[in-house]
């Protein structure tokens, strides 16, 4: 869809369509990542994205954020990731599909599945764009996150398993 001065718009949503966003304009960038918290925030193996200004981002609904993260606060679905001047849409919030957005760039290859080959027309990048050119951290180092409390992830022992 194009508004009266020819910008896309694109539109989006959580699962159960409480929150809701459009997006207007060509995103900054589209990307693919495949880091822990990437993995562990979409539940697969990877997150694909796209990044607009944050002016280009409406939104609707009751969110609620952690890490930077928003997500629906009724059925959890991941919504947007905002930091600075910066709003990341997942791709696969948007309802049109498949959309025109295609992956400029794959980020924490390094950890990227076996079984996942590299998209051939993406610029690859060990870690994060912006740290690419530095020297790489140790492979102790973690991405910076939000502290959690011990007491809010159960423990191994007191996880149910669903019927």
């Amino acid at each position: 869809m194009e508004n009266r001065s020819g910008e896309t718009i694109r539109f989006g949503s959580c699962y159960c369509r409480a929150v809701a966003f459009r997006v207007t304009g060509q995103p900054l960038r589209v990307g693919i990542c495949h880091c822990a918290d990437c993995r562990k925030t979409s539940g697969s193996a990877f997150s694909a994205y796209a990044v607009w200004p944050i002016s280009a981002l409406e939104q609707s609904g009751q969110v609620s954020t952690y890490g930077n993260r928003s997500f629906c606060v009724t059925c959890g679905s991941r919504v947007t990731f905002v930091r600075d001047d910066e709003a990341e849409v997942m791709l696969g919030s948007l309802d049109v599909v498949p959309s025109d957005l295609a992956p400029e760039y794959e980020l924490w290859t390094g950890r990227r599945e076996n079984w996942l080959h590299p998209l051939p027309e993406a610029q690859q990048f060990e870690h994060d764009r912006d740290t690419a050119a530095e020297p790489e951290p140790p492979e102790t180092e973690q991405p910076e996150r939000p502290p959690t409390l011990e007491t809010e992830v159960p423990r191994p022992t007191e996880l149910v398993r669903p019927a």
